[in-house]
């Protein structure tokens, strides 16, 4: 006889997670601009700043265009 758990887990939908562009692209952008200053491949703050400006930017505009296709 099975147990009580275990045919709950079974009748149970499951739950798909969306992925959470703007997150994930703003984390990738971060963690590049880290490792390029580290190694000093960037040394211009005006360049640094355009770079995250645009990259968030980037990042937003894909965030709403994923949003539009998935229709919420």
């Amino acid at each position: 006889m099975p147990r009580e758990g275990v045919q709950r887990e079974v009748d149970k939908p499951r739950r798909v997670h969306r992925t959470d562009w703007m997150a994930l692209l703003s984390g990738t952008l971060f963690v590049v601009l880290g490792i390029l200053i580290l190694t000093q491949a960037i040394t211009d703050p005006l360049v640094l700043v355009s770079l995250v400006i645009v990259g968030l930017g980037f990042a937003g505009l894909v965030a709403v265009i994923a949003r539009v296709i998935r229709g919420k």
